[in-house]
């Protein structure tokens, strides 16, 4: 196994990309990721693009070919996946797999999501539906929108098998948009939401859906967004130039996949999400106690919780707690999220895992918003989760 660093991160501001056009967001992310190491894309040898949405909201096949339309990018070894909202996750480990291949030793890792209109403005119902479609056929039944229907019945489950409570759950919400505030990329920067704020009903705060816990502040955003990273072997850091102690390496990851229909698997114990995991850390050489910076999905609360189980930082049941006790604040044990994480910093899905590694990056190599910096960063953790706790993408970084 070559090893794979990280030669730069690059992403948008996520919220709305306005009039932005799918092919120029594909090239600004190419280009924008090129200029931070000052490289053209002719440097790249490989590339890979991660979208869910392409089709059935942008009416837009065919990825790989716009990336190919960015200068320098033509005649290259370019793929597009899907794998809901692990498509992120599942470009870069694309782009590694091509570099392991020995197709190349440079890669470009893409991710977006284009979600809301020209104007900025989005269509809820719509989104609700084709959300949906990630989702199996026969539990889509009577469900509005779906994803947070599922998410609100597995929040119920959580709180009912380890007796957790609505408010402790919110207080991952508070946390997240606490750190958020000093990412300059994140949606609701400039929003601050008090834990009573979080576990009231009044005003835009209800429940998504009757009889369920799930509110609108336990909910991760509706996002525009684009996020791109550059990854390289050691031939490769020579031929852009990047020297490898200026880098983080993607020391170990782990892919794997459960059924789609959550009927009838343990969601509270997701099988696939542990095993990725467990593979990151083996191929890394290291420990959950190793991590002291994570970036879990967070796309509901309940997955706050559930991912810092995941990542081996609380026991079942205890995730929620380890944030109540400020263990998981960017001063804790294991700064987790700290870039507002899906609830607070956005969630455009195709961009979303690659953002995860990308901030994780930036954090190992003491460059993350002084405010919400890990002191003496020394191993991260990332868990990118698509459908209902289904794909499960999960990545180990360290300190080149």
């Amino acid at each position: 196994m070559k090893p794979i660093y990280i030669a730069t991160f690059h992403q948008s501001r996520f919220g709305k990309l306005m009039g932005m056009t799918v092919p120029q967001i594909l090239t600004n992310a190419i280009q924008g990721a090129c200029r931070q190491i000052g490289v053209e894309a002719t440097a790249l040898d490989v590339g890979s693009v991660g979208a869910a949405c392409n089709f059935s909201l942008n009416q837009q096949g065919l990825l790989a070919g716009l990336m190919a339309m960015t200068p320098g990018m033509e005649a290259k070894p370019i793929e597009a996946v899907e794998n809901a909202c692990a498509s992120g996750g599942q470009a870069v480990l694309s782009v590694i797999q091509k570099l392991q291949l020995g197709l190349g030793d440079t890669g470009i890792a893409v991710g977006y999501e284009k979600m809301r209109d020209a104007e900025g403005k989005m269509d809820g119902k719509l989104i609700g539906t084709v959300l949906g479609y990630f989702s199996y056929p026969d539990e889509r039944e009577g469900k509005v929108f779906v994803f947070p229907h599922i998410f609100a019945e597995v929040m119920k489950e959580y709180m009912d098998v380890y007796g957790v409570t609505e408010r402790e759950l919110a207080a991952i919400a508070v946390q997240e948009y606490a750190n958020a505030k000093y990412n300059p990329c994140a949606q609701m920067n400039k929003v601050q939401i008090t834990l009573d704020q979080a576990v009231k009903i009044e005003g835009m705060n209800r429940y998504i859906a009757e009889g369920l816990p799930l509110k609108t502040y336990d909910c991760s955003q509706i996002t525009d967004g684009y996020a791109s990273l550059i990854l390289a072997t050691e031939e490769g850091l020579e031929k852009v130039g990047i020297r490898r102690q200026d880098c983080v390496e993607i020391a170990g990851w782990g892919q794997a996949t459960d059924p789609l229909r959550k009927e009838g698997r343990d969601v509270l114990h997701p099988a696939a999400a542990n095993r990725a995991m467990r593979a990151a850390y083996e191929m890394a050489g290291a420990k959950p106690a190793d991590v002291n910076v994570a970036e879990v999905h967070d796309c509901f609360t309940v997955m706050g919780a559930l991912g810092t189980e995941v990542i081996g930082k609380a026991k079942p049941g205890e995730g929620a707690k380890y944030w109540v006790e400020g263990k998981a604040a960017p001063d804790g044990e294991c700064g987790i999220n700290t870039s507002g994480g899906l609830i607070a910093k956005g969630h455009p899905i195709g961009a979303t895992g690659i953002a995860m590694i990308g901030w994780s990056a930036l954090q190992l190599q003491g460059r993350a918003p002084a405010e919400v910096q890990v002191k003496d960063p020394k191993l991260a953790a990332t868990f990118n989760i698509g459908g209902p706790i289904c794909a499960s993408v999960c990545t180990v970084l360290k300190a080149a």
